[in-house]
């Protein structure tokens, strides 16, 4: 966009006059030099529209007016003492030029804040999140402007170069930060397999596996907190759950109510998933509220009204998506607090399922006692039937006297006591 002008016009006492109008868009300001008709030659005048018009110098004659005005929106660029026939040029330029002056402020704010970040980056010894994310945040905001093309190319030109410089430099610090982060991982992983595997040796030896699942849920619950990268964070994340399935197997076998299609087991998958969006869900929330802060203190402390019009607007925005997010964590806990009430309904029929299974068996065995006692009774009236009585031999009173008396329990009296024994084990279930 053009910043200088040339137009024929007359000043206060009626005389042509060749007008150059010259933007000083950093001060915000017009210069104004008029020329009289007769110090304009035909080589001046070509110079002037095809050179000076496109920012090229040119030496003037000596004996022009010089005038400085401040560029106003209401004002017109033209003192009172001068006019033109070309109003239409003149009031074109009035409004490109005041764009022109909005567009330089906003470049001299971005190469501001440019500056401290370059001193910032130059300060740090190892690599900064907080100043990758900030050069990050400023170079979307200049884009911003470029795609709405509030700056113009030139600036961005000069924008991009130095913020492209500050990016390597971040990204050299930020090579080095990854190896250490790596090694550390590493080694957190090394002891969470170390513990995972602990509990599975624990799980195969078949003892106290009650208390197994709640130290594997004591390590689900502090996961999130580990300082994983995102590659050991899924293998960490693998362990843990092959642990809870041997864990699950191993009580639970392949029982109906506990297989891979069980209610219990999909509704601790999905438990276990909503733990998982939950955590998610709040580490975003948790981060558009860092930003929330940073936006509040920008806008606070900024004294640029395009600026803070910016800032303002974003915030309003963070503060939508924040709302946003907060909604559904709210649902996702509220589903949390339903599955956690089935899975404890759940696990309440699964210990009443069991109860009554080895009631049925209890019950099945003393069927069974009293089946076969009966039978061996039959069996044993049908002998005596059969075999005739033995002599009776005579015995001496002393003899008699000396045999120890002794009750026989018949067949059926054990079968009746059996049966005694089923509604025994029946009320004491009911207890």
């Amino acid at each position: 966009m053009k910043t200088n002008l040339v137009v024929w016009g007359e000043n206060a006492q009626k005389e042509k006059v060749l007008i150059l109008l010259d933007l000083l868009p950093d001060e915000n300001k017009v210069i104004i030099n008029t020329i009289p008709e007769g110090l304009v030659t035909e080589e001046l005048e070509r110079k002037l529209m095809d050179e000076w018009r496109l920012g090229n110098p040119v030496e003037l004659p000596d004996g022009i007016l010089k005038i400085e005005r401040v560029l106003s929106v209401s004002d017109s660029i033209l003192p009172d003492e001068l006019t033109t026939e070309r109003t239409d040029i003149i009031q074109r330029a009035q409004t490109q030029w005041h764009f022109v002056v909005l567009s330089s402020k906003l470049n001299s704010a971005y190469q501001s804040e440019l500056a401290d970040l370059q001193e910032k980056v130059k300060g740090l010894k190892n690599f900064s999140q907080d100043a990758w994310d900030d050069l990050k945040n400023f170079w979307q905001k200049v884009q911003e402007q470029v795609r709405d093309k509030n700056l113009f190319a030139e600036h961005a030109g000069i924008l991009r170069e130095s913020t492209n410089h500050l990016f390597t430099a971040l990204k050299d610090l930020k090579s080095s930060f990854e190896e250490e982060v790596e090694k550390a991982s590493s080694e957190i992983l090394k002891e969470f397999n170390v513990s995972i595997e602990t509990i599975e040796n624990k799980i195969n030896e078949g003892n106290r596996l009650q208390s197994l699942f709640d130290d594997l849920k004591s390590i689900q619950n502090s996961f999130k907190d580990l300082k994983f990268i995102r590659e050991h964070r899924s293998q960490a994340w693998e362990k843990l759950d092959g642990a809870f399935k041997l864990l699950k197997e191993k009580k639970y076998g392949n029982h109906p109510s506990t297989g891979e299609g069980s209610p219990m087991v999909r509704i601790q998958r999905r438990y276990d998933g909503l733990i998982s969006a939950v955590d998610k869900m709040q580490t975003s929330i948790d981060r558009d509220k860092a930003d929330l802060d940073v936006h509040t203190q920008k806008a606070s402390s900024s004294d640029r009204q395009l600026e803070t019009l910016v800032a303002e607007a974003k915030l309003a925005m963070i503060q939508d998506r924040i709302s946003s997010k907060e909604e559904k964590l709210a649902e996702m806990l509220k589903t949390k607090g339903e599955l956690e009430s089935r899975m404890n309904e759940l696990k309440h029929k699964e210990v009443q399922k069991e109860e009554q299974e080895k009631f049925e068996l209890a019950k099945k065995a003393v069927q069974e006692k009293i089946a076969n006692e009966i039978k061996q009774a039959s069996v044993a009236r049908e002998i005596e039937t059969a075999v005739p009585d033995a002599p009776v031999k005579k015995e001496k009173p002393a003899a008699k006297a000396k045999v120890a008396t002794k009750k026989v329990v018949s067949p059926i009296e054990k079968a009746i006591e059996t049966a005694e024994a089923i509604g025994s084990i029946s009320d004491t279930r009911k207890d």
